[in-house]
């Protein structure tokens, strides 16, 4: 919907699962599309061709059908789902498939592929140990291609797979390329060029330009997303750190305790100030502390970003703080 600007539209045609039409419901608002409305007593078949036809007069691109988990040893519900193909006859059949659960996952992706004209997979829970192998074994057995993987619960957790890049996570050298094209789709632009301007003059960077930082990162999907990106060298010295989503939530919580003034002169936050602060977020003052400590320091890293030979300044500041990284 963002990037093609398609309007989408969602239904549910799992009749068989307590709250399988809610569930979809709300993740068709919080992703801001459309969402068609069905009921239990109705027939698979009767709610997607309902939908089919909605989507139609109301000028949709794109209409998303979700059918009930199945079983491949379940006859009545394999024939369900042919009958259910045969009658939308749609241009991208997915199967959704849990890579956690191994050969089972093989077996049941075999199954659907001999019953469905199958033109992808969806893998999901690829963030957990056994990533990577059912990948592997998925692809050789449908030999259809692995279009979407699934990496965490969140909203922008669904990513599209490169195999290229899997195996480089694999083999710990991080997804440099998926994590540009996240900071790309997740960056306001306006909010970046400002930023931009503060580096270069080498003033001007607060509080709430702070707090921004923070929001372009859960935007990107958090510490954890970005971690499991980076090489493994920089991830570990990332996890060394002890820098994780809670954390992250905590800074930003301490700074919305702040007034408009505070967050635009930390100069002023003195002892009375950091009493009221970490009240109002629910945090030791030493939280508060630690807090100005780490924006101290960015704000001397952007100075220095901002002067004449800057990276240079910055990278031997840096030395010896990361692996790899002479001093």
């Amino acid at each position: 919907r963002d990037q093609h600007k398609k309007k989408v539209l969602l239904v549910s045609c799992d009749v068989y699962r307590p709250a399988a039409i809610e569930q979809l419901r709300t993740l068709a608002q919080q992703l801001e599309i459309d969402f068609f409305a069905s009921d239990i007593s109705q027939k698979p078949q009767d709610i997607a061709l309902a939908a089919l036809d909605f989507a139609k007069r109301h000028y949709h691109d794109v209409l998303i059908v979700d059918t009930a988990g199945r079983l491949a040893i379940d006859t009545a519900m394999m024939e369900e789902i042919q009958q259910l193909h045969a009658a939308l006859r749609p241009i991208e059949t997915l199967f959704v498939v849990d890579s956690m659960t191994g050969q089972d996952a093989v077996n049941t992706a075999k199954a659907f592929g001999e019953t469905l004209p199958l033109t992808g997979i969806i893998l999901t829970k690829l963030d957990g140990d056994a990533r990577g192998g059912a990948a592997l074994s998925v692809r050789q057995i449908t030999g259809k291609p692995i279009k979407f993987v699934g990496v965490s619960e969140k909203l922008n957790g669904l990513e599209a797979f490169h195999p290229e890049r899997m195996a480089s996570r694999v083999l710990g050298m991080g997804d440099v390329l998926s994590l540009l094209e996240e900071a790309q789709r997740g960056v306001d632009v306006a909010e970046a060029e400002k930023l931009a301007k503060k580096v270069k003059s080498g003033q001007g960077f607060d509080l709430n330009d702070f707090k921004m930082q923070i929001m372009q990162m859960r935007k990107m999907g958090g510490m954890s997303a970005l971690m499991d990106k980076l090489p493994a060298q920089l991830s570990q010295a990332a996890a060394g750190s002890k820098v994780d989503d809670k954390s992250i939530n905590r800074l930003e919580g301490i700074i919305n305790s702040m007034t408009p003034l505070e967050r635009s002169k930390p100069e002023l936050i003195k002892a009375s100030r950091k009493r009221r602060i970490a009240m109002g977020a629910g945090v030791q003052v030493m939280h508060v502390n630690q807090l100005l400590n780490q924006f101290e320091q960015t704000q001397k890293m952007m100075k220095m970003l901002g002067k004449g030979g800057g990276m240079a300044k910055l990278m031997r500041g840096m030395a010896g703080k990361f692996p790899g990284m002479g001093r």
